[in-house]
């Protein structure tokens, strides 16, 4: 059977999920392997160095510079606090006497007879990083982090906004063609991962920030709202770190989209269930999809998912959404796979599939303008 390769997106209700959790910069890890941890729990943590505040003890006493290191009364690598008197002049005849106060907290770096100045390098900013899913830890890499494997449903986004968060699944439409109106939102979604159908728009997702929600899982969104929310265009990059109060999910893309049925429903099937959702995204390659993840960790499953899952095997009959005008969001089933490349009207000269949509009709596409959709029970 004719088959192809290409970039697909995970919807299963039972897989195995592999996430390493790597630290920015060396520290120390605070588990072991095999240890079961939950979501929030820290399971590495390192230390960024805090900034240095200069100060010039040698201007402010009316020393010359080289006299700096007999008039302080702190040496280098001790610990100060703000407002704590760091030097004191001889003064004249023992009266008249100054002092140099530290402007913040920290611990004093260098001490300069050339410059006359005092370094004091602030606080380190602790960095900790939790589980993020609730499993068992399988690798531990020492100072970096750790690989934790967990079992339940993936499904993956083709955009998404904010980062990691985590929720109790709320469902809010009625079916995956509805629209989520703002007045729709409880108070007491506060926490909640919200479900929507087709489409939501600025004012939902405010309403969404406002009740405190974790995260909106929608099929559609307008890029115009988008831009308005974060005050700026996205640029080619990677999503996830934006200024957001509740990170924001696509299923299916730009404008009114009904979300795919088979996302719909497995989301409505878990339904009141914890869930770990992460809106980052890569733009430009599609090596980096918004997920949903709900651990079911006593469960079994002959699948996996890791973190480099991006790509799987297209076969005739395999469900695709187009991802590319004038057919853009629609889904449909692989009809033909030709093995000779075929010119389009840009004249180029691609692969090409062609594609039964759902209303029946059936088109011929590039290769590189369908999305493989990866279903599984």
């Amino acid at each position: 059977m004719a088959h192809a390769y290409t970039p697909g997106l995970k919807v299963t209700r039972l897989t195995e999920i592999r996430k390493r959790r790597i630290l920015p910069l060396k520290g120390e890890v605070l588990v072991r392997q095999g240890d079961e941890v939950e979501a929030d729990r820290i399971v590495a943590r390192a230390f960024l160095p805090g900034p240095v505040t200069p100060l010039n003890v040698a201007q402010k006493l009316g020393v010359p510079a080289e006299d700096v290191p007999g008039v302080m009364l702190k040496r280098v690598g001790d610990e100060v606090t703000e407002g704590e008197i760091l030097a004191r002049s001889a003064g004249f005849f023992g009266l008249f006497k100054s002092e140099v106060p530290s402007p913040v907290s920290g611990r004093i770096e260098s001490i300069s007879n050339r410059t006359g100045q005092v370094m004091i390098r602030r606080k380190p900013h602790p960095i900790e990083l939790d589980a993020y899913i609730d499993g068992k830890v399988v690798s531990v890499f020492p100072e970096d982090g750790v690989e934790i494997m967990t079992r339940g449903a993936f499904i993956q986004g083709i955009f998404g906004i904010g980062g990691e968060r985590r929720g109790k699944i709320m469902i809010l439409a009625q079916g995956p063609d509805d629209i989520l109106a703002p007045d729709r939102i409880p108070e007491n979604a506060r926490g909640a991962v919200i479900v929507g159908g087709a489409f939501a728009d600025k004012e939902t997702f405010r309403r969404i920030e406002a009740v405190g929600a974790s995260a909106l899982v929608v099929g559609g969104f307008s890029d115009l709202d988008l831009r308005d929310i974060l005050g700026y265009d996205l640029g080619v990059a990677i999503t996830g770190q934006e200024d957001v109060k509740s990170t924001l999910i696509l299923t299916e893309g730009f404008g009114r989209i009904e979300m795919a049925g088979a996302t719909f429903d497995l989301l409505a099937s878990l339904e009141g269930r914890t869930a770990s959702v992460n809106g980052a995204t890569q733009i430009r390659a599609g090596v980096l999809r918004p997920e949903i993840v709900v651990p079911d960790p006593e469960s079994a499953s002959d699948e996996s998912v890791s973190e480099d899952t991006a790509s799987g095997r297209m076969d005739i009959g395999s469900l695709v959404r187009v991802i590319r005008e004038p057919y853009f969001g629609r889904l449909g089933r692989v009809a033909e796979l030709p093995a000779e490349p075929a010119r389009i009207e840009t004249g180029a000269l691609v692969r090409v599939l062609k594609v039964k949509l759902e209303e029946g009709l059936t088109v011929t596409l590039p290769r590189a303008n369908v999305e493989l959709i990866e279903l599984s029970r």
